[in-house]
């Protein structure tokens, strides 16, 4: 029987580390309406960290935290979970 871990284990059981969002986001900037060049920052889920370029973040780990990395223009660069 394998190891479950809430909130680091996906519905499909495969571990989730923010490449669906990855796919999501790379390229995009954040705004109010989701186009083909951005991404509607409502539809981020509710543990959502937006870190832009040359901020100062905590390093602490929360499984179900997505955080976004900007640019300073605003467009995401990566994106990871924790």
């Amino acid at each position: 029987m394998p190891l479950v871990v809430p909130g680091l284990m996906g519905k499909s059981g495969a571990s989730d580390d923010g490449s669906k969002w990855q796919e999501q986001l790379m390229g995009k900037k954040l705004g109010d309406v989701s186009d083909n060049t951005t991404f509607a920052k409502k539809e981020l889920p509710k543990e959502t960290r937006v870190i832009k370029q040359g901020d100062m973040a905590t390093m602490d780990f929360k499984p179900d935290r997505l955080n976004v990395h900007v640019a300073d223009d605003g467009t995401v660069t990566h994106v990871k979970m924790g």
